[in-house]
């Protein structure tokens, strides 16, 4: 079943990764810079809060995986079924190729947010002291906490990126789900530098809605670092908070360094 289509926007050419720009995401292969996974995963949350509503912004789940490049101007088609009580959901390109997958449930015992003592308190470095990104270094180096306050006027910028029409967003306003993973990889590149790097999944808990003024504090601390097929991944739990209110617990996983061709 069909259920959202959209045009695709890349909104992080000028950022600081370059996997988003032409000319580098070439040299690992790709036709042109990558949209974001995070903004593929943005889409990927229309068929779940279409169907539950706020009740999936309080506490529903969602695991994403990120297989295929999407790029800036195509058409992206969400697809979606039902079974066994979780929405089955893929973004497909123009000519019918997946690129990402997920799950999405409205549990009825929600998975219990992480620990929040399990998360160090350690400040961001200064962009130009971070130490680049290695094996040894995200095994070792805390990472910082980032801090983002949702703003309501500014939120149907994001819902115009997103090609997120859903009304739920809007009366009251309420923070979007993709909005929030974004800290995710935030938390991660304003510690450690990096080269062009790959969001490839999430799977999220969510456990409260965010709303107009709210401050939302990020805390990650890697998992795991490892080697697969010449790319390296690190893999991340994160907690998201408004003050003592969990929000979000994440199990995020990025490629930090791509194998080149």
């Amino acid at each position: 079943m069909l259920v959202h289509s959209l045009v695709a926007q890349n909104d992080a050419v000028e950022s600081e990764n370059k996997i988003h720009e032409d000319s580098v995401a070439r040299q690992y292969g790709f036709a042109g810079g990558l949209v974001p996974g995070v903004t593929v995963f943005a889409y990927m949350t229309w068929p779940a809060v279409e169907q539950w509503g706020v009740d999936w912004l309080d506490r529903g789940s969602i695991s994403a995986r990120f297989a295929a490049p999407v790029y800036d101007g195509e058409t992206v088609e969400i697809h979606c079924d039902e079974r066994d009580g979780a929405l089955h959901i893929e973004a497909r390109n123009p000519n019918g190729e997946i690129c990402a997958t997920a799950t999405a449930s409205l549990p009825d015992d929600p998975a219990e947010p992480f620990t929040a003592a399990d998360f160090p308190t350690v400040a961001l470095p200064a962009p130009d002291t971070r130490p680049p990104a290695s094996e040894d270094v995200l095994r070792s180096v805390p990472l910082g906490v980032v801090e983002r306050r949702w703003h309501a006027e500014k939120a149907p910028d994001y819902l115009d990126l997103v090609s997120d029409e859903l009304p739920v967003y809007r009366d009251p306003p309420v923070a979007h789900p993709g909005w929030l993973v974004r800290a995710a990889n935030a938390v991660l590149s304003q510690s450690v530098r990096l080269g062009p790097w790959i969001h490839v999944s999430s799977d999220c808990q969510y456990h409260g809605r965010v709303t107009d003024g709210d401050v939302v504090t990020t805390k990650a601390r890697v998992t795991d670092v490892f080697e697969r097929k010449g790319h390296r991944f690190v893999a991340m739990d994160v907690l998201m908070a408004v003050g003592e209110r969990p929000v979000l617990s994440v199990r995020h996983t990025a490629i930090y360094e791509p194998r080149r061709l």
